[in-house]
């Protein structure tokens, strides 16, 4: 019975060493940093890129991952993402050079690289996209209201993001902030605008449809006339063809009646007539004739 309270006591011992460790203990992973700081007061920076480090040099930084212990109830942890992160802003009218308005919706990649400097600036990721949006939108505005709509929309939109990106960045690292990329994810006229712009290409394409008809009637007219001119060249050239074909085939014709009248008169005679009857007997046909009319010899006999 004495042995009891000591394995009581031990196993209270023991259950209370298991709590403090379970509540001192933490982990940081490879996507995460934290800042330890105790009593309001950062003590130490866990986790982030080694390559980078923090400003303050008098904190212990520690930047591998893995398992870490603090002294419960005294110091606090507070984690931050260590992964590139996205920031979306909701559109924006801005206005270029030549006095155009354009509704402007743009997107960045940005990271945090200093927690210390995050937590004391902004403290937690809602208040450093608060941040951004100031600073993104100022620095947008300010570059592409030094260019006409034409440079931002087709010819220079590469350059003025990446300057963009660079003023932008240089703004953001005093919150421990990198911005790595801002882009233009999309850039509209406002409505009464677009109205407006759409009614004046929707013209200008009229009056292209109209001057590519009015090429074409012409083009047409041409064609049809060269083509008539050719249709009558061909047209002459055929007849005039037919004609002296057929003044050949008539001189023959009539070489040949001459040359069959020359061999037998009276045959050539009685053809010929019976000739005439079979085209003018032809059908009902009467014939009002005397009775002495040659054109009767043969029928008479």
């Amino acid at each position: 019975m004495a042995r009891q309270p000591l394995f009581i006591g031990i196993s209270i011992a023991i259950l209370v060493i298991l709590f403090f460790l379970k509540i001192s203990a933490y982990t940081v992973s490879e996507t995460e940093q934290v800042v330890v700081t105790q009593l309001g007061k950062p003590v130490r920076i866990v986790g982030g890129r080694e390559k980078i480090a923090p400003k303050d040099t008098s904190i212990p930084w520690s930047p591998s991952p893995g398992l870490y212990f603090r002294i419960p109830f005294l110091q606090q942890l507070h984690y931050f993402d260590d992964r590139v992160l996205d920031y979306d802003s909701a559109p924006a009218p801005i206005i270029t050079k030549d006095k155009k308005t354009l509704e402007m919706d743009n997107y960045a990649k940005w990271r945090i690289v200093d927690p210390l400097v995050f937590l004391m600036s902004v403290q937690n990721e809602q208040n450093a996209q608060a941040r951004l949006d100031d600073i993104i939108y100022s620095k947008l505005r300010e570059q592409l209201g030094l260019h006409t709509l034409t440079e931002i929309v087709a010819k220079a939109r590469g350059k003025l993001m990446g300057e963009v990106t660079k003023t932008s960045n240089a703004v953001a690292q005093q919150y421990g902030i990198e911005i790595i990329d801002v882009r233009i994810k999309r850039a509209d006229l406002p409505p009464e605008n677009a109205k407006a712009v759409f009614g004046r290409m929707r013209a200008e394409r009229e009056r292209e449809a109209r001057r590519y008809r009015s090429e074409g009637k012409e083009e047409a007219l041409k064609i049809r006339a060269e083509t008539d001119k050719l249709r009558s060249i061909l047209l002459a050239e055929a007849y005039e063809k037919e004609q002296t074909i057929r003044g050949e085939g008539d001189a023959e014709a009539t070489r040949i009646y001459a040359e069959a009248y020359q061999q037998d008169p009276q045959f050539f005679v009685f053809l010929r007539t019976l000739e005439a009857y079979k085209k003018s007997l032809r059908g009902k046909t009467t014939l009002l004739l005397p009775p002495q009319s040659e054109f009767l010899q043969f029928l008479t006999r």
